[in-house]
Order: structure tokens, then C-alpha cells, then sequence
């Protein structure tokens, strides 16, 4: 296994050490959150021994605040941390500037050394962004919050990102594990305990803590935002007139004849501006309408079809399957917001 032959860090706590890595940029909510799951009571042994050792550290002990100005403490500074089984890099916060390269040196070269010696390297949701900056990841396979995925992929050009998938386990032997947008951390937490102490372990945690694995993917929880920052007026002209025509019927002939171009050529341009071919990008908008209808009213499938531009229904139950992952029904059970909540 990887990490087998690290040292233990608290030679009082017996069980496989774990790393969290507290930062200034982390989400507390998600920190807290992987420490009291991975320390759940129902993952003792018989002789009442956790399985895992878990301490949160950073490049100093003491209290250090958190993005959300809410301070916490840690337990162990990395410079008495010479090996680890885990390490685990919480959810951090992206400010409008985006994120820093090289504000983290110590950090990132204590991860490099860590994962030398056999650690397995985890990041929930945006924490990927501090675990690329090692360069393990070049070359090989990960997931982040969809919203950041644009910046990461900027940032990080030799890691292949997957924002619509909620877990990526990746490297030789894997020991580079990431999970994707905001709670896809209960897929991590919930696949360390499977691989290390037991599926069943895992199913009675997340019994224990109501945890469900996002078994759909992330892509029904993503909307659709057609690029606009492509500098190409005349499409930027004909997706602004998109946006409220879009149900109405031939609508990409209609874009056609209020452009001017030549059709070839608008369809040429349009592509290459935003990266879907007209009638693909029409699609993308009516579907991204029926889920709003579907979360927020009680309209048949067949009605929401009929209103976002689709006569035939069977055809809009298996587009929108094919883009969202789910069924209309099921996507209506997953994302309905309650009656009580509703205005």
C-alpha cells in the first residue's frame, strides 16, 4: 500500500496517519468536515482502536485563520512531519484575483517530499490548486469545482482536468486523489475508508453521517454559460439575441438571416467563437430552461417540452438525458426545490 513504510507521526495513536493541511485560503466547513468523518466513532476495531490517526498541520502550530475568517487550530507543524500515510488538501477559496502561484513554498515542497516517501495525496475540490503546483499531476488526470475549471485548466496546462467527475484516482500507484465540486468530499472520505479499512466500514459512516456517493456525476449540477469573452461581435450580437429566442422554431436560420453572413461562414465563426456548432449551442439553452422549469414549477415533462422548443417529447427526454445524465423525472427528484421553500 502506498505509504506503508512511513513513519508514524504520533507514535501514542496507533492507526494510518492522516495530514490535513490547514492554510490560510481553506474552507473551514470542509476541514471540519473530513476530520470529524474520518474520526467517526463507528470505524473502531474491536480493540476500540481507530483505524486512522488524523491531525491537522501547517506550517505552524497554533491557531491560524481560515478563509472565512473563522480560526482553527493546528495540531503539528510539517517541520516535525518527515512521513505520513495521507495527506489531504481541504477546499480553498478563490478570491476574484484567482489564485497565487508560489505563495506556498514550504508547503509545497514538504508535499513533494511526502509523496516521495509513499504518501497518498488528496485534494477536495479547489485544494487541487495547491497539489499542482508539486508538478505530480502533469500528465495525468484530475477533477476540480466545475466553476474553477476554466482557471485551473489556465493555470495548469499539463493536468487533464475533469470537472464533471466527482472522484479522479490517478498516478502509478494511485496516490493521487482528487474529488470535485464542494461536497464531492464525502466521495473522498467515503473512498479512503472503503480502500483502507472496508466497504462496509464506509457504508455505516455514511449511514452514520446521511452521506450519499454523487453516483451521477457532477454534470447535471452544471449550467451552461456560453462563452461570451470571445471578441467576435457579431456572434456576441447573435448569442445576446439567442438567449431570449431561443425556443422559438429554426431559430439558428433566423440568427443566419439577421447577421448578414453567409451561412457557412456564420456557422464557421460561431463554432470557433464558442465552441459549439449553432444548433448544439440552441440545445445547451433549451435544456438548461427545462431544468429550471423542472426545479421550479410542476409542469409535465411534456409540457416543458413543448415550451422550450420541442414538439416531440420522446426527443427531448433523450436529449436531456444525454446532456444532464438524468432523465427529466429524475432530474425533477434530485433538484425540485421543496414547496415549502418556494416563493
Amino acid at each position: 500500500m502506498p505509504g506503508s513504510s512511513a513513519l508514524p507521526a504520533s507514535p501514542a495513536r496507533p492507526g494510518r496517519h492522516i495530514a490535513l493541511l490547514a492554510l490560510p485560503d481553506a474552507v473551514v466547513s470542509t476541514l471540519a468536515g473530513i476530520y470529524d468523518v474520518m474520526n467517526a466513532p463507528v470505524l473502531l476495531n474491536a480493540q476500540n482502536l481507530p483505524p486512522f490517526n488524523i491531525e491537522i498541520v501547517g506550517e505552524s502550530v497554533g491557531p491560524i485563520e481560515l478563509a472565512s475568517g473563522v480560526p482553527i487550530q493546528v495540531q503539528r507543524s510539517i517541520d516535525t512531519l518527515d512521513a505520513t500515510d495521507i495527506v489531504i488538501v481541504p477546499s480553498v477559496l478563490l478570491r476574484e484575483s484567482g489564485w497565487e502561484k508560489d505563495r506556498y513554498p514550504r508547503l509545497v515542497d514538504w508535499l513533494q517530499r511526502m509523496h516521495a516517501g509513499g504518501a497518498v495525496l488528496c485534494s477536495a475540490c479547489s485544494g487541487i490548486f495547491l497539489l499542482a503546483e508539486t508538478g505530480l499531476f502533469d500528465g495525468k488526470d484530475a477533477t476540480v469545482h466545475f466553476g474553477y475549471a476554466q482557471e485551473f485548466a489556465a493555470i495548469y496546462p499539463a493536468v487533464t482536468v475533469h470537472p464533471e467527475r466527482v472522484l479522479v484516482i490517478s498516478g502509478q500507484h494511485e496516490e493521487l486523489v482528487t474529488s470535485g465540486a464542494s461536497m464531492t468530499w464525502h466521495d473522498m472520505a467515503l473512498y479512503l475508508i472503503a480502500r483502507y479499512v472496508g466497504a462496509t466500514d464506509a457504508h455505516e459512516v455514511a449511514r452514520m453521517f446521511a452521506l450519499q456517493w454523487h453516483q451521477d456525476g457532477l454534470t447535471p449540477y452544471i449550467t451552461f454559460k456560453g462563452k461570451s469573452d470571445h471578441g467576435d461581435a457579431e456572434i456576441q450580437s447573435a448569442q445576446h439575441w439567442l438567449s431570449t429566442h431561443f425556443s422559438m422554431a429554426n431559430p439558428v436560420e433566423e440568427m443566419i438571416k439577421r447577421s448578414k453572413l453567409a451561412e457557412r461562414t456564420f456557422k464557421r465563426r460561431f463554432t470557433t467563437a464558442t465552441g459549439l456548432a449553432p444548433i448544439a449551442y440552441v440545445q445547451r439553452l433549451r435544456i438548461e430552461d427545462a431544468k429550471r422549469r423542472l426545479e421550479r414549477t410542476d409542469a409535465s415533462a411534456d409540457e416543458i417540452s413543448w415550451r422550450v422548443g420541442y414538439e416531440d417529447p420522446a426527443f427531448f427526454r433523450r436529449l436531456f438525458k444525454r446532456t444532464t445524465g438524468l432523465a427529466p423525472g429524475a432530474y425533477r427528484k434530485r433538484f425540485q426545490i421543496p414547496e415549502f421553500a418556494r416563493s
